[in-house]
């Protein structure tokens, strides 16, 4: 994208900023519409990615989903003018914490932050980091005005420190040491390193095994979170699950295994808010065919 076109998407993003969070909803599913039938390759990613994951559903359902999940996708992507833009009160006005006192239990511990790719995820990123300091990855962009501008987002507030994917684990088991919660995004196909091949929703799919690796090497307490688009543009829902106990195991699969069976219930609470865009299933095991 040109110097020009990305100021010029920027400056949308500003004026964006004004209007009021259901008139994203209504934007966002007009968009959504547009980019479901005009973006045909990633509509395929989604259509695929339901029929593995959902094969008890009709076709017409799958296709009622997709459409759903790219009017969440449109909204996404617009309301960063919110949180790129809009004055922290606002922010916090729009987004609630549920079950906050599982996570003030463990301040001062280290703590990973298990936050599964669900489209609200910068909110509750954003959200999270007005009150807490904390430490999560971030992979630079080949932009460098749009890299410059996700960084502000994402430093925004608080005394948030960001890790480079180069920095490998060694920076992040000096923020875990440091009592720095970590959220942590493991839910995406990043290739066959450092990756096992587990179940998600009953298909093998390359998994990053950093959430038992990194618990082990921090010592630290793996708490979900998890953020949800609630209803008619009401605002969006940071919720805290449980921590887990006897986590980890001596059994690198099992454990991997286990935080897939976990994302997996979430999902099921809104599959049209997960993300379904991503080619989850692109590394197959040896000898398997191509998905996508």
């Amino acid at each position: 994208m040109s110097k020009f076109f990305t100021y010029l998407a920027l400056g949308l993003l500003w004026l964006l900023h004004w209007l009021p969070l259901p008139a994203f909803v209504a934007i966002g599913r007009g968009l959504g519409s547009l980019f479901y039938w005009l973006a045909a390759p990633r509509r395929k990613v989604v259509l695929t990615n339901l029929k593995l994951c959902f094969p008890h559903l009709s076709d017409a359902e799958r296709v009622r989903l997709a459409k759903d999940h790219f009017a969440m996708v449109a909204r996404s992507f617009l309301e960063r003018s919110i949180l790129w833009f809009a004055p922290e009160a606002r922010i916090r006005r729009l987004v609630r914490f549920k079950n906050q006192e599982r996570f003030d239990a463990l301040v001062g511990q280290p703590v990973i932050l298990l936050a599964p790719h669900f489209v609200g995820l910068d909110w509750g990123g954003a959200r999270i980091a007005m009150s807490y300091n904390c430490a999560s990855m971030y992979a630079h962009q080949k932009n460098p005005i749009l890299d410059k501008w996700l960084l502000h987002g994402r430093t925004r507030f608080g005394d948030q420190q960001l890790l480079s994917r180069q920095d490998g684990v060694r920076g992040i088991a000096r923020a875990l040491k440091a009592h720095r919660p970590f959220y942590y995004l493991p839910d995406m196909d990043y290739g066959p390193r450092d990756s096992i091949f587990v179940p998600f929703f009953g298909v093998q799919a390359a998994t990053i095994s950093g959430l038992p690796r990194l618990s082990t090497l921090g010592r630290a307490t793996v708490l979900p979170v998890v953020t949800r688009a609630l209803p008619d543009g009401a605002g969006y829902e940071v919720e805290f699950g449980e921590p887990w106990t006897d986590y980890p195991t001596d059994d690198l699969d099992a454990d991997t295994r286990r935080m897939n069976a976990e994302i997996e219930r979430w999902v099921l609470t809104m599959p049209e808010q997960y993300y379904w865009v991503h080619k989850r299933f692109k590394t197959r095991p040896p000898g398997e065919p191509r998905i996508y």
